[in-house]
């Protein structure tokens, strides 16, 4: 899940201040460090990123690359960008660049490393958008992306599902393992990213923590910060606390009802042509 990506749901309303307060540091911070890390570690001096949101990973990378590097930021929804922008450090190396990462306006052969957060399980058509990164890839650089793994290994988003479950039982919002949960077959992915080109695809499933001040941080988050809150909405909008209400219950039982940490689990992705 993500706040906006390429060809992704739209966010509205207080949809992403919520996304922002209580989801971006549970479960997106942690893998944007992680991304970071692995992109910085290539000494890239061309970057792009695809389907950026609200700017987490900008917010990680930008100080871990050289001065003399420039990294090109993009998402296919401009209020996106123009949310991210104003949270970033002045920086001359980057530019903001309104883009759909199906059909990037970039020339061939223009950049070390392409990267994207928690985007692809979004694209409607993935192989299509790894070839456009190849496509615009130097010979021998780098694709660089995560996607979350299935809703089984993601302890607050699995609960808050299971709560919106009982709340409907017969017409379940299904949105997180669907969608965001819904890319997460290896085979799949490697298959997917072979067939955009690239010869080398290494995979990692790489679980960490995530860090709340109570329970009903990450279940506020969930439920209404992200589109399973529309979707609880079209059901009967009037339950919407109900459904935050039990999530909060069924977090607090399994970890307590002070300071939680939960686990949170991800797959990466490394391909080079």
């Amino acid at each position: 899940m993500k706040a906006a990506s390429a060809s992704g749901p739209m966010f509205a309303g207080s949809i992403p201040e919520v996304y922002e307060k209580y989801l971006v540091p549970l479960i997106f911070e942690p893998y944007a460090k992680d991304l970071a890390q692995r992109v910085s570690a290539t000494k890239p001096k061309q970057v792009l990123e695809t389907a950026a949101g609200s700017g987490v990973v900008p917010r990680a990378l930008a100080p871990l690359l050289a001065t003399d590097a420039r990294y090109v930021v993009t998402d296919l929804n401009q209020p996106m960008l123009d949310r991210a922008a104003p949270r970033q450090p002045k920086d001359a190396r980057i530019v903001w660049q309104q883009a759909d990462a199906l059909k990037l306006p970039f020339e061939d052969h223009t950049f070390d490393v392409v990267c994207c957060q928690f985007g692809a399980m979004f694209f409607p058509d993935r192989v299509a958008g790894y070839r456009e990164a190849r496509r615009v890839l130097k010979p021998g650089g780098r694709l660089l992306f995560n996607v979350w793994d299935r809703i089984e290994d993601n302890d607050f988003s699995k609960l808050v599902t299971e709560a919106a479950a009982e709340i409907f039982p017969k017409d379940p919002p299904l949105f997180l393992k669907r969608t965001p949960h819904g890319y997460h077959d290896k085979k799949q992915i490697e298959a997917d990213v072979r067939a955009a080109g690239f010869a080398s695809v290494e995979i990692e499933t790489l679980a960490k923590e995530g860090h709340a001040p109570s329970p009903r941080h990450p279940s506020i988050g969930f439920a209404q910060g992200c589109p399973l809150r529309m979707e609880i909405e079209a059901r009967d909008a009037s339950k919407l606390d109900a459904v935050t209400d039990l999530g909060t219950e069924m977090i607090a039982r399994k970890y307590g009802r002070g300071a939680i940490t939960g686990k949170i689990q991800a797959i990466v992705v490394e391909a080079r042509s």
